[in-house]
């Protein structure tokens, strides 16, 4: 069995290096496209339109000269900064609100104090579920809570791997998972609108209410926390402790337990980010039931502007409590220190940055151009020929399968949804309009987050196995892989029931 898996994660690690990187996959792919608009210039078919009548579409030649002046015309402004309303705005502002609690330290600190204070006899559940909570805090729970854990299961003479295993399994395997939206929402949902609106399909639920990007999830992460907690829990302790237990494990002299305590300086920052999160949600409170508050407007229509504005709510809050920490252990001396610290979590996106810009322009030709409709077209004619349009199921499952082997060999939670969500939202959606966006974005959440463990292309799965070499010098990725591989297939497995159930209850995702 090592052997084996061993010989998968070697096997893995070859072909994922033999990727591109997904940059380089759409610089590519441009080109290519193009060239697929000249040799299919004119030609036409026909789909069916919202209320069942028949639209013919046409593919553009880009290479004619009204098309080349569009894409040079368009390749800043609307193909890239203004795609999809904007979207690249709306993450970036998460971001830099994200930046100013995270350089303050009021993230580690959290953490720490968090797990400074677990009992023993629900330590794994704990961590996993400190681990899912922590997504919302980007790279803390990677650097933070993961190596945290390995030192409390020193502290009680147990193989350190354990704690760390429950952690990566709840900070990796469940960040789709939360209690409140925040940045992975806004990146999914607003594409996902985009996507959906670019190929003309209603960015509506199942009930045909109209989907909030950033909260269309809402229901179904809350529900996933605590599942995947209790998932995670019981995999730890019937799979994972009862062999690494057996196992033999060293502690470097070298490592320091105090240096994850909590200082007196953080807990003075904590009581002060406590009064933080009060006057933010005084202030939040304030606008949505003032400014922001509820009204039917002159078409009799209810309009909800604290939900169209959530993630600048969210966003209000992570900043004042944020800076309330900053400023009481001395991180925050002037405004020019959080400013400082925004810069520094956009130093973090350059890459994103030079993503969008490939992926976005790409995007745009393909909805110029008519050939994202007709790629829509042909997986719609081929999947109602397999006869799947019959079962929702069966497509949603086949999705989430499809997404979690793909997965293992591209890293990048946006990127993947960059290269698959403009296909499968219209598709899947034409095929059985059951198929709504905010459903299918669900089953890719499900499906990318569950084999980031297992897979070497995710990016702190080296730094995690240099943690993890620190209790056992001489462990290879194969050994992480059947560590970590039991959690991948339980999270996988009733992850998908989960949404399954959702959908077949008839539950709404989110608001």
């Amino acid at each position: 069995m090592p052997i084996n898996a061993k010989a998968l994660a070697s096997f893995i690690e070859r072909a994922g290096k033999r990727i591109p990187d997904p940059v380089i996959i759409f610089m590519a792919f441009y080109p290519a496209a193009f060239l697929l608009t000249v040799v299919m210039s004119g030609h036409s078919f026909e789909t069916l339109g919202t209320g069942g009548e028949t639209v013919t579409h046409q593919i553009n030649g880009m290479h004619q000269a009204e098309h080349v002046r569009w894409i040079f015309d368009n390749a800043l402004l609307a193909n890239w900064l203004g795609f999809g309303g904007g979207v690249l705005g709306v993450i970036l502002v998460v971001m830099l609100a994200v930046g100013v609690a995270e350089n303050s330290g009021l993230f580690g600190a959290l953490i720490k104090r968090a797990g400074s204070h677990l009992p023993q006899s629900i330590l794994p559940l704990l961590l996993i579920f400190l681990g899912i909570m922590s997504s919302m805090a980007t790279d803390a729970g990677y650097l933070v809570l993961i190596p945290l854990a390995g030192l409390l299961y020193a502290g009680l003479n147990r193989n350190p791997l354990i704690g760390m295993a429950a952690a990566f399994a709840g900070v990796s395997a469940g960040f789709s998972a939360n209690l409140l939206p925040g940045p992975v929402d806004a990146i999914i949902g607003q594409n996902a609108q985009a996507f959906a609106e670019a190929q003309g399909v209603p960015f509506v639920s199942a009930t045909g209410q109209a989907l909030t990007p950033e909260t269309m999830h809402w229901f179904f992460i809350i529900a996933s926390t605590f599942v995947l907690s209790a998932t995670g829990y019981w995999v730890t302790r019937r799979f994972v402790e009862p062999r690494l237990d057996r196992e033999d494990f060293v502690v470097p002299t070298e490592i320091n337990p105090g240096e994850f305590q909590v200082s007196n300086l953080e807990r003075k920052g904590l009581r002060a980010a406590g009064l933080g999160t009060l006057v933010a949600l005084l202030m939040i409170a304030g606008l949505a039931f003032g400014p922001l508050a509820s009204f039917t407007n002159e078409a009799g229509d209810p309009v909800r502007p604290y939900i169209d504005n959530m993630i600048l709510l969210i966003s209000l809050f992570f900043v004042v409590t944020g800076a309330f920490f900053g400023v009481a252990v001395g991180k925050f001396r002037s405004v020019m220190d959080v400013v400082k610290a925004m810069v520094g979590q956009m130093n973090t996106m350059g890459y994103v940055l030079v993503l969008t810009f490939f992926t976005y322009n790409f995007l745009g030709l393909l909805n110029y151009s008519g050939l994202g409709t007709w790629i829509t077209f042909l997986g719609a004619e081929f999947l109602q020929a397999l006869g799947l349009q019959k079962f929702p199921i069966l497509l949603l499952v086949g999705f989430i399968l499809v997404t979690a082997v793909i997965n293992i060999f591209i890293g990048g939670l946006t990127s993947k949804w960059m290269l698959l969500g403009p296909i499968f939202v219209p598709m899947l959606y034409v095929v059985n309009p059951a198929m709504t966006p905010d459903l299918v974005a669900a089953a890719f959440r499900v499906a990318d987050s569950s084999t980031n463990i297992i897979t070497p292309m995710m990016t702190y799965a080296g730094v995690i196995l240099a943690f993890m070499r620190k209790y056992r010098p001489d462990m290879a990725f194969g050994d992480m892989l059947l560590i970590m591989l039991p959690y991948s297939v339980a999270f996988l497995t009733i992850w998908t029931l989960l949404l399954v159930g959702f959908f077949a209850l008839g539950i709404p995702l989110g608001i």
